[in-house]
């Protein structure tokens, strides 16, 4: 285990002395995280093959799964694709800086072939957050940086969720404060006139068709995809005993389908959350759709149940419905009437869940639209694929 240094940074210029010596430490093959407008994420440099391994051991990534480059200037881009076409730019022009990742023909050699995993392409962004587009710009070089918390954990937006998950196994933090949307950017492809969405986040399908564009989905990000498993019916809902040596909390059941061990058998991923499952809490999560008092009184059923069995329990609720609950923990995650809150708060929440020991928790489901897309397609995630429909 090595020291993780942590810098406070108070304003943005790429003078102060936390930036300046977190570029030092990029530019010489380290690892350090750092905010962006969506989450924390885990940098080094995407030219270097053994910085970015370093990455991959830190987080225990699996080595098929693509990392985002990040750049700070759209010079930046030229060294790594070709010139990119008219939808393209206008997508760049509209998002940049943002929360909208392009998956983009790489130029060979431009980056590490760890950073594309042997793809021919190279996923890119320009965050928009000053602090991260300040710490780029001083490393002089593109960032690779996936979220930066241990593989499958919740995403970090706090600095102290990043030290939890990696201090000792990566050189540094840069903390600036909470993340701002809560959610990793939405990752797209072009093909023609057409935007196709590979895992939804910070940019709407709605925004995207705003510039002209037709949008299409990859089938593992439409809205209502399950990534290949089935809702669980109320009555094959309850836990099973959990296999010996699953490292699960008692009283939980394996995910329905999707999950690492599946997809590992599965084509190599074009775009990071594509393949594995990621954001899950410590105890076993179940997502409930429904009306939303039938939804509510499955949960309260399930928590008593839990309760007689001496498993501390959790809702993750929206304002709107959390008094329906009688749950160890109940956590509001936001409001429906403005999903944007839920999709701020729901990896700290996810977190919280883990601080308090909670074993089993309930989550409310959300409509798909807007935001909530993105927010539905984390929550199904998290939950190991386990959606009880009423």
């Amino acid at each position: 285990m090595s020291t993780t240094t942590l810098w406070q940074v108070d304003d943005y210029d790429s003078r102060e002395s936390g930036l300046e010596e977190a570029a030092a430490l990029l530019r010489t093959g380290g690892t350090v995280a750092f905010p962006t407008e969506t989450v924390y994420g885990l940098g080094a440099d995407a030219r270097s093959t053994a910085a970015v391994e370093r990455i991959f051991a830190a987080k225990g990534r699996p080595a098929d799964n693509p990392l985002i480059v990040h750049i700070a200037e759209l010079s930046q881009l030229d060294e790594l694709v070709p010139p990119p076409g008219p939808l393209a730019k206008r997508l760049m022009e509209r998002f940049w800086p943002g929360p909208l990742t392009l998956v983009l023909p790489v130029i060979p050699g431009a980056v590490s072939p760890r950073v594309t995993a042997g793809l021919a392409t190279v996923a890119v962004r320009m965050p928009a957050h000053p602090v991260a587009l300040a710490l780029i710009a001083a490393a002089g070089c593109p960032v690779a940086a996936p979220s930066a918390n241990r593989s499958g954990r919740p995403s970090p937006t706090l600095a102290s969720h990043v030290l939890a998950d990696l201090g000792g196994r990566i050189d540094g933090i840069v903390d600036g404060g909470a993340a701002g949307v809560g959610l990793e950017s939405t990752v797209v492809e072009i093909d023609g006139d057409t935007v196709r969405i590979l895992r939804p986040g910070g940019v709407t399908a709605e925004a995207l068709r705003e510039i002209g564009a037709h949008v299409a989905y990859d089938a593992a990000a439409a809205p209502g995809s399950r990534g290949g498993a089935a809702p669980l019916a109320p009555s094959a809902a309850a836990a099973l005993p959990q296999p010996a040596g699953s490292g699960r909390p008692p009283g939980t059941i394996e995910p329905a389908g999707g999950g690492e061990a599946h997809a590992a058998t599965a084509a190599a991923p074009r775009s990071p959350g594509m393949k594995y499952a990621h954001y899950a809490p410590q105890g076993l999560m179940q997502l409930v759709k429904g009306e939303a008092s039938a939804v509510a009184a499955y949960i309260q059923a399930a928590v008593r149940t839990a309760q007689s069995q001496g498993e501390r329990t959790g809702v993750l609720a929206f304002a709107e419905h959390a008094a329906a609950y009688d749950a160890d923990h109940v956590l509001v995650v936001g409001s429906l009437a403005q999903l944007e809150t839920a999709a701020h708060g729901l990896y700290a929440a996810l977190r919280a869940f883990d601080e308090r020991g909670v074993q089993r928790i309930w989550a409310e489901a959300c409509p798909e639209e807007g935001i909530g897309h993105a927010l539905m397609n984390r929550l199904v995630k998290a939950a190991g694929h386990q959606i009880v429909s009423i």
